[in-house]
């Protein structure tokens, strides 16, 4: 049986799959925010299963969740942590984790209907379907990274390993970043059929690596909790180099793992990147780009900001929460100019 063909004139279709591709962006933002969310409020090691279909619907009765209750009851976050814990309060962790994993299941769906609907039309523009086809698979890969996460605090630990939380936000923001790009591939050739898809030129990734290091230690400044160790700026605990550092066995470990240096690296390579990412946005006003610049420069003022008054704080929620919000839309606006840089006429 032959695919119908695409009615619409072939401007269209582009236009119509780069919009999608934003309206998936923002769900996967939000599941960020929900999963910063999860985060601060020791939600994440609530749901103690993985069951990606059945799993969408939450207990519904009081022996149902006394059953989701009682396996919590066995991890070592609550017979070392939060042991006495009521019903009501697990029911509240239980919650955020569970909306976070229903928001992946719908992005899995909102990506995945579309994607065949548009190949069932062949409205798919050539050379785009491998790139839409990774991405699905990618959002996938982030579900399992999930579980992969989750389960390192199951047993033994009383939390997740910093290590594949990290693995897990950066692959979120690096999706965010894939379907930014494509979506402005679209764009471009929506407007002109014989435009060129963008090329990461080497300021953009000068300031893409730089960007890249900054959320890493972001991430294991979360996942080891290392924003409590100081709520001073500029100096930590009255000292420009923290005390307190302590050597872990070898140079990555440490710099990875001690939380008092983790915090410091991410403190002041925040303006290193920060650097960088003002310098993309004057070469993407140049480029003729006037809206990433304005983009690239507010997300990464406001994060900035964000960050100290965080720490001040002692990593207050909202703030919190506010400061990886906007880090998701730091790489978004950074993908917007990087892809404004590297485009080429037709």
């Amino acid at each position: 049986m032959t695919a119908p063909a695409f009615s619409a004139p072939s401007h269209l279709a582009p236009r119509a799959i780069a919009r999608w591709l934003l309206a998936v962006a923002i769900l996967v933002f939000l599941m960020v925010v929900v999963g910063g969310i999860t985060r601060l409020t020791e939600s994440g090691l609530s749901i103690t299963q993985w069951k990606p279909i059945t799993g969408a619907i939450p207990p519904l009765t009081h022996d149902q969740w006394m059953e989701a209750f009682r396996l919590y009851q066995q991890t070592p976050e609550y017979q070392q942590i939060n042991r006495g814990m009521s019903l009501p309060d697990f029911q509240f962790i239980f919650f955020w984790e569970w909306a976070h994993r229903l928001l992946g299941r719908l992005i899995g769906v909102a990506f995945a209907l579309p994607l065949l609907w548009f190949a069932w039309k062949r409205a798919i523009p050539a050379g785009y379907g491998l790139r839409l086809v990774a991405l699905l698979a990618l959002g996938g890969l982030q579900g399992a990274i999930g579980w992969w996460m989750v389960k390192s605090g199951l047993s033994v630990r009383t939390d997740v390993s910093h290590y594949r939380l990290a693995v897990h936000l950066l692959t979120a923001l690096f999706i965010i970043g894939g379907l930014v790009w494509t979506a402005l591939d679209l764009l471009a050739l929506a407007r002109n059929p014989r435009a060129h898809r963008a090329t990461l030129r080497p300021l953009a990734l000068v300031a893409l690596v730089g960007l890249f290091v900054q959320l890493m230690f972001g991430a294991f400044t979360a996942g080891l909790d290392a924003g409590y160790v100081s709520s001073t700026w500029p100096l930590m605990n009255d000292h420009l180099v923290p005390q307190g550092i302590a050597w872990l066995g070898s140079l990555w470990a440490t710099l990875s793992s001690d939380p008092y240096l983790v915090h410091f690296i991410h403190r002041w390579w925040a303006w290193v990147a920060a650097a960088a990412l003002i310098l993309l946005a004057r070469k993407a006003k140049r480029a003729g780009q006037r809206g990433a610049s304005i983009a690239i420069n507010a997300t990464v003022g406001t994060q900035v900001v964000l960050g100290i008054a965080t720490v001040i704080s002692g990593i207050a929620l909202p703030l919190a929460v506010l400061h990886q919000a906007v880090g998701a839309l730091v790489v978004a606006s950074a993908a917007w100019g990087a892809h404004a840089v590297g485009m080429r006429r037709a």
